[in-house]
């Protein structure tokens, strides 16, 4: 079966690749992500996420490498990661009741050939969220290193009454649109 190497060390990302039965090797790719100033939520991941699959890519010339990145969209501001256990709570807080977005955007790179997606989904958190509940929720630390502050397919769940899109967005990673890109490269399943 064929490698892919995974720019990241996200351990949602390879589990979702993984259950698939794709073979990933996961490389940091030491980006760093402040250098990355743009405000359109889109560009934005799409940027880190093509930066993350080229740096790695030139460790690695032969083989096919997928970089993503995903950022969380209020509508005004993109948010990534929550720094501390303060600025957690605010970004949650702040979301109570109101809609969201989580926009991923991956690059796959294979020498000169370069496939690129952005996936965007919708959720809301609940109204009745109380402050009580919101710092239980970060004490956990479960959602520190996720975009938006939550880890919806764990505890985070108790946080949100509503989502509409692709799931596997929403843990991190388009999987079928990764697959679709894949296949176009000449990826079949077992093969």
């Amino acid at each position: 079966m064929r490698e892919l190497i995974l720019a990241s060390t996200s351990p949602w990302r390879r589990q979702i690749l993984e259950n698939c039965g794709i073979k990933v090797h996961a490389i940091p790719s030491n980006v760093d992500e402040s250098q990355c100033i743009e405000r359109d939520p889109v560009v934005h991941a799409a940027t880190l996420a093509r930066w993350k699959a080229h740096a790695v890519a030139q460790t690695e010339p032969r083989a096919v490498v997928l970089g993503a990145d995903q950022v969380m969209w209020d509508g005004q501001q993109v948010f990534g990661k929550p720094k501390d256990s303060g600025t957690h709570f605010e970004m949650l807080y702040s979301m109570r009741g109101r809609d969201h977005w989580l926009v991923t955007a991956f690059c796959i790179v294979h020498g000169e050939v370069m496939e690129e997606g952005v996936s965007k989904t919708r959720l809301r958190v609940r109204q009745d969220l109380s402050d009580e509940e919101i710092r239980r929720y970060v004490a956990t630390e479960e959602g520190r290193f996720c975009a938006g502050g939550y880890a919806i397919e764990k505890h985070g769940a108790w946080l949100f009454e509503e989502t509409e899109g692709d799931w596997f967005n929403i843990v991190g990673l388009p999987l079928f649109d990764v697959l679709s890109c894949l296949r176009r490269m000449g990826w079949t399943y077992g093969g």
